[in-house]
């Protein structure tokens, strides 16, 4: 197709990754990679029809290694945290890596964000696609089961991108697949999100532990203003709240709503928006919940790694709004939606789409 173009994009641990650009006829933008099917730029108009790149990424697979803050990368088997690292099914337990304080995070030591997929071009002319897949086999960073797992992004002719997830196993296992894209509707070089506009289609969401871990209450945003985003808020106008225990234990958002309306259905889940150029940006998904993580640790997450251009990415530089199950759902019965089992293939979809307000 003529509107998709590859290029090298570095090693990963020797191996070559790849970088594949969509675009479409009405001048829309977006790149990804095979190393973790890493979402890199995504190309947007302002009210003024200038176009720039509104996603935080970097430069090659060297410097994708290199940080762990996820940026744009697809994490997996399993996204966010398990507690303690451990989970047991159908009598036996399991034992994971402990990688991020007493807990298992984002997949283990080497997620699906660490692994060169194989890269397959798809879609029409005027909605390109690429679609990464690949095979995690049983025992992989300690789970059960060989996992297929496939993720699909389209650019669509309006601009949005598309992500379609798909996955099946021949053993029970839990999955929880996410794309962990910073968002900065300003440009992704342009300093912090928290002058930046969200609304929330969410009446609920899970409160945490002072290690991330959901306490197994499930809380109605009436009367805890600093989480209620069902009118539009700024995301710094109430991000340091005094005697908020829930912000201070993150320093700042870091937790999952859940959507409303019934998952599995592709309903509206988020609006952001930058008052100062008109983007817009709203997401649509199948998924249950959301994590709003507010990019509370994005320099020391970053370390040396230097962004896109060479910018340095402090924190709160961007937004991420991923959609998922909730986190340690396969410990918590009452969440406990996440367990993927032969025969029954996991699918999901998740819409970010661009618009213009004046």
């Amino acid at each position: 197709m003529n509107n998709v173009s590859t290029k090298p994009f570095g090693n990963a641990d020797g191996v070559p990754a790849t970088l594949f650009t969509l675009t479409n006829a009405k001048g829309f933008s977006a790149s990804f990679s095979d190393l973790g099917a890493t979402w890199v730029s995504w190309l947007t108009p302002d009210r003024d029809g200038k176009f720039d790149d509104v996603l935080l990424g970097f430069d090659s697979a060297e410097a994708c290694l290199e940080q762990q803050a996820y940026a744009g990368a697809v994490c997996g088997r399993v996204a966010n945290r398990i507690a303690g690292g451990k989970f047991t099914l159908d009598g036996v337990e399991y034992s994971l890596a402990v990688n991020n304080g007493p807990n298992h995070l984002h997949g283990g030591l080497r997620g699906f964000n660490a692994y060169v997929w194989q890269g397959e071009v798809c879609g029409t002319e005027d909605e390109p696609a690429v679609r990464f897949s690949r095979i995690s086999p049983d025992g992989e960073e300690g789970y059960p089961g060989n996992v297929e797992v496939a993720v699909t992004y389209t650019l669509c002719e309006d601009g949005a991108v598309r992500i379609d997830y798909a996955a099946s196993t021949d053993k029970a296992t839990p999955i929880n697949l996410t794309n962990h894209a910073y968002f900065n509707l300003a440009g992704h070089a342009s300093g912090t999100v928290l002058d930046q506009w969200l609304k929330l289609e969410a009446d609920r969401f899970l409160p945490t532990d002072e290690t991330a871990i959901p306490t197994g209450e499930v809380w109605h945003v009436n009367g805890l203003r600093p989480f209620s985003f069902r009118v539009f808020h700024r995301i710094g106008e109430r991000i340091h709240a005094k005697n908020a225990r829930q912000l201070a234990f993150a320093k700042g958002y870091d937790h999952c709503y859940i959507v409303n309306g019934a998952a599995g259905t592709l309903r509206l889940a988020g609006t952001l928006v930058c008052e100062e150029n008109g983007r817009v940006m709203t997401v649509e998904t199948t998924e249950p919940g959301m994590q709003v993580y507010s990019g509370n640790w994005l320099e020391a997450a970053c370390g040396n790694a230097r962004g896109k251009g060479g910018v340095a990415y402090k924190d709160n530089a961007g937004i991420a709004l991923e959609t998922q199950h909730a986190p340690d759902a396969i410990n918590q019965g009452h969440l406990r939606a996440n367990l993927l089992v032969p025969g029954r293939p996991y699918t999901s979809t998740t819409v970010y789409r661009p618009a213009v307000q004046a």
